[in-house]
């Protein structure tokens, strides 16, 4: 694939590309929009590195690609909602360390995520893509059949979001506690096709999906754990030293990542906008 304003240097054999040539606080021109979206399509997760934006200027370039998911949950940017703020430290260490895809406890779970490095440590803190279309094509024929058409039962009832709980009212942890507790969870099909490149990918993951529709809760939970363990292999991976500046942006449709919390008593402080996406298929 030829690129004319972008220079694009795989970092793995499977998944992951770091860009050059992009300045992310000015708008994309066609062609560079073109240029970023196939490089996506094509890697998956792609990286930029020195991008000193501000948080209005994260949220306008994420807009370029989509409208913008605000999380239901989680702690966002006082005068920017669409700003995911994940504060790791020793006292509130970050639950992002399970190979997951964002957000499947939704009708519509994400397009994708474009992550920010405001403060990282010294040494760890590295961030863990896995290639989903790899981990699906990799399953054997007998497993391929199995999965066709079967849905699995996504809910966010099991997951721990990073929110300074303690400066919250006790009516705001209520409504909370509330809202996930009824929050019943969405079917979504094991085995997705990707909306663009026509790709089957894996789609369960260990935070959000919780059981296998139509099957005992014992075969269900055989079946997953296979799934799980099966999807992170190395040969699928690809892994992000951050620095401060540098940008992920990962197509969430067709990849999990996993936040390796290996930073001691370093704080780690990331901002997440999200794109929204559509209802998989």
């Amino acid at each position: 694939m030829g690129y004319d304003l972008i220079n694009v240097r795989p970092i793995a054999g499977s998944i992951g590309a770091e860009i050059e040539g992009i300045d992310m606080s000015k708008p994309l021109g066609n062609q560079a929009f073109k240029e970023v979206h196939d490089a996506l399509m094509a890697h998956q997760v792609i990286f930029f590195r020195d991008q000193d934006i501000t948080p209005g200027e994260h949220v306008a370039f994420a807009r370029q690609f989509g409208t913008l998911h605000v999380h239901p949950y989680a702690p966002s940017h006082e005068d920017h909602p669409e700003v995911l703020i994940l504060k790791s430290s020793k006292a509130n260490r970050s639950s992002a360390n399970i190979w997951h895809s964002d957000v499947t406890f939704q009708e519509e779970p994400p397009l994708g995520s474009i992550l920010l490095a405001r403060e990282v440590p010294e040494a760890g803190g590295d961030t863990m893509w896995a290639n989903m279309y790899d981990a699906y094509e990799t399953l054997s024929d007998a497993m391929k059949r199995y999965l066709e058409g079967m849905k699995a039962l996504n809910t966010s009832g099991h997951a721990r979001f990073e929110r300074a709980y303690d400066t919250l009212s006790d009516d705001e942890k209520e409504r909370i506690r509330f809202e996930r507790k009824a929050q019943e969870g969405v079917e979504h099909p094991i085995v997705r096709t990707h909306p663009v490149t026509g790709r089957k990918a894996l789609y369960v993951n260990g935070i959000f999906t919780q059981k296998i529709v139509g099957v005992s809760r014992r075969e269900s939970r055989a079946i997953l754990d296979y799934l799980f363990d099966h999807l992170h292999k190395p040969e699928f991976t690809c892994r992000f030293r951050w620095e401060k500046g540098s940008v992920a942006f990962w197509d969430n449709r067709c990849t999990q990542h996993y936040a390796v919390a290996d930073y001691g008593d370093a704080t780690r402080e990331m901002h997440r906008v999200t794109v929204n996406g559509d209802r998989p298929f």
